[in-house]
């Protein structure tokens, strides 16, 4: 009897346990095509390291460390530039190397910017408002910029505190065996970037270019000295390899954009590839896919253990458009059995330069990409705004933001990184200074001064309009600090950290018009960027609504949409014009609207709400 009683307890219990189990209710797993819910809501900041903020000086690069990067030819009495140094006034050893040509000089120079000093300014993006980093490539390498890697498993020595230390741990891996990757101190600071941005409720997105790396890769240099000998000579998109019975070097090779130090890895399965800036049916040679895909884990997984969480939260991915598209599904895949949450950015930009951007809808089936960097949004927002290129009436922009929008599904239209200036175009005070074509730019013609009183301006109203509308708003690193500049490399300045005097800033020979210009931080156009970022977080219509455009006044150059969710309606309303104008919303209710901006109150009458908008402004009433 009681070996009956036991059985019919364990039986019961068994049933208890399975009915408990039953019971917990998991969270529901993104959907393999949907954009994670965080990169929806994300207002981003672009992060370029080495000129963030230079916040450990014993690790400052050296001469060793740069001298194989563009332009290829650096003096003996190289250094470190000076931080708050005027940007048009050349050093030294620069005038004396590089005979007054400032556009090759500048291209040399580092300001020791590095992840220490990004660490050190995380609670001035929590403060500003910022939910996502999208950082440039830290991957380690001797140029600027970081897309020639020279190891894509680690970062740059010079980002973290012991360059010397990092180097010696790299030399004894085998590049293709992560079993015997080691973690330099450089690797372990920028997991606690993502630690420290995680804890402010801050995503982080990384940079890698898998098309191609540089020529100190060591993949790359085995093949200089061994050629079709080396282990890693399938790896590459090598042309013709050298005949050592010839005293001719017959070596050659395909690099991105004819650049010789940026040799392309190999593609494979390549069928029917058309010319630049189009989609095609390709992959990366397995070996090379294989390397790439455990690069990416290792930053997913840092711990090795399955913990996500202290991971990066996604990639944001260089020339995707000179992959093919089987790649990128099979790395989509990767990805998402690693973190069903990682999201995924391409680059998908010109078609033809500087006039027709790509078509991103081939990579934004739910296959591919999660989104992409939306110059597609901005060239249009651009020309309404900064009635840039002969300007837009309200009913162009409207017909053009229709068309840029259509067909991409609806979470990818909410995750979209709706671009205002970046490390490859001008920063946005001066791309709205200068009314040219976008990125069809003359030196000689191009304004590189503080912008005027009426570009700004203009970067305000544009602004209203990206905290407002569908997409993620991102901003250039230093834009929100007032910071001007053409495009790569002006576009490249140190930050105006409060911390620092700035020289005033003059042509010094370089521009062909005069000017002296202060350099300083402004907090009026910080203080704008963190109110929006706030209304915008607080007002979830802004994020998720839909949109319908209420007012398109050509003769009067008034533009108004509304957001609306869940009941919630938010009112958005542009006099583009120099002129008040006389603004009749319907708003199907009566009472009070409160201009979210000014803190200005409008009463509505019989459902319609009848208000004078000066000439140049705009208002958001909620």
């Amino acid at each position: 009897m009681a070996r009956k009683l036991l059985i019919v307890a364990i039986v019961l219990t068994g049933i208890m346990v399975t009915s408990c189990k039953e019971e917990v209710k998991e969270e529901p797993k993104l959907a393999f095509e949907e954009a994670p819910q965080w990169s929806q809501e994300a207002v981003w900041y672009q992060v370029f390291v080495e000129r963030f903020r230079n916040g450990d000086t014993t690790n400052d690069p050296t001469l060793e460390d740069v001298n194989t990067s563009y332009p290829y030819k650096f003096p003996d009495n190289w250094e470190v530039s000076k931080w708050d140094s005027q940007w048009f006034k050349l050093n030294p050893w620069e005038e004396d190397f590089y005979e007054g040509d400032f556009y090759t000089a500048v291209q040399s120079r580092r300001y020791g910017g590095d992840l220490q000093g990004l660490l050190e300014k995380l609670d001035y993006l929590a403060d500003l408002g910022i939910t996502a980093l999208y950082i440039n490539p830290v991957n380690y390498s001797p140029s600027l910029h970081k897309f020639d890697a020279t190891d894509y498993a680690h970062v740059d020595p010079t980002f973290g505190p012991d360059p010397e230390g990092d180097r010696a741990l790299m030399k004894t891996e085998n590049p293709l065996d992560p079993a015997t990757w080691v973690w330099t101190e450089a690797d372990k600071l920028f997991v606690k970037v993502i630690d420290e941005a995680h804890k402010r409720n801050i995503r982080v997105v990384l940079d890698y270019s898998w098309n191609h790396t540089g020529v100190d890769h060591i993949f790359w240099k085995d093949i200089l000295e061994n050629q079709m000998n080396s282990p890693y000579a399938d790896f590459y998109e090598i042309d013709a390899w050298d005949d050592p019975a010839t005293e001719e070097n017959e070596f050659a090779y395909t690099g991105w954009a004819g650049v010789a130090g940026m040799p392309e890895l190999k593609k494979v399965d390549v069928v029917d590839r058309p010319g630049h800036g189009l989609p095609y049916k390709g992959n990366i040679h397995p070996k090379v896919k294989e390397y790439i895909f455990n690069v990416s884990k290792k930053w997913m997984d840092p711990l090795g253990n399955g913990d996500v969480s202290k991971g990066l939260d996604g990639y944001r991915l260089d020339v995707a458009d000179q992959i093919g598209l089987d790649f990128w599904r099979e790395y989509r895949a990767f990805v998402r059995s690693v973190n069903p949450e990682m999201y995924l950015i391409g680059e998908i930009w010109w078609e033809e330069w500087p006039d027709k951007l790509m078509d991103p809808r081939p990579y934004m089936q739910g296959d591919i990409f999660d989104a992409v960097m939306h110059y597609q949004w901005y060239k249009p927002a651009r020309r309404y705004f900064a009635n840039a290129n002969g300007g837009y009436t309200p009913s162009d922009f409207v017909n053009q933001l229709n068309t840029v929008f259509d067909g991409y599904p609806d979470y990818s239209k909410k995750a979209m990184m709706n671009m205002s200036s970046s490390h490859d175009a001008p920063r946005l005070s001066t791309s709205f200074y200068n009314k040219n074509p976008y990125k069809n730019m003359r030196r000689d013609t191009y304004m590189f001064n503080k912008p005027d009183a009426d570009a700004w301006e203009a970067v305000k109203l544009f602004l209203v309009h990206q905290y407002t509308y569908i997409g993620s708003p991102q901003i250039w690193q230093g834009d929100e600090m007032g910071m001007w500049g053409g495009d790569d490399p002006d576009d490249r300045k140190p930050l105006l950290w409060k911390e620092f005097e700035f020289e005033s800033e003059d042509r010094n020979g370089f521009v062909k018009y005069d000017f002296v210009d202060e350099v300083k931080f402004d907090d009026d156009l910080f203080n704008y960027y963190k109110e929006l970022i706030a209304i915008r977080k607080a007002n979830p219509a802004l994020i998720h609504g839909t949109v319908a455009f209420d007012i398109i006044d050509d003769a009067n150059n008034v533009l108004g949409y509304s957001r609306e969710l869940d009941g919630e309606k938010i009112f958005v309303v542009f006099n583009m014009g120099e002129n008040a104008q006389d603004i009749v919303l319907d708003i199907a209710k009566s009472g009070e609207l409160n201009d979210l901006l000014s803190g200005s109150t409008y009463a509505a009458e019989n459902g319609k709400l009848n208000f004078e908008l000066e000439g140049r402004t705009a208002v958001i009433l909620n």
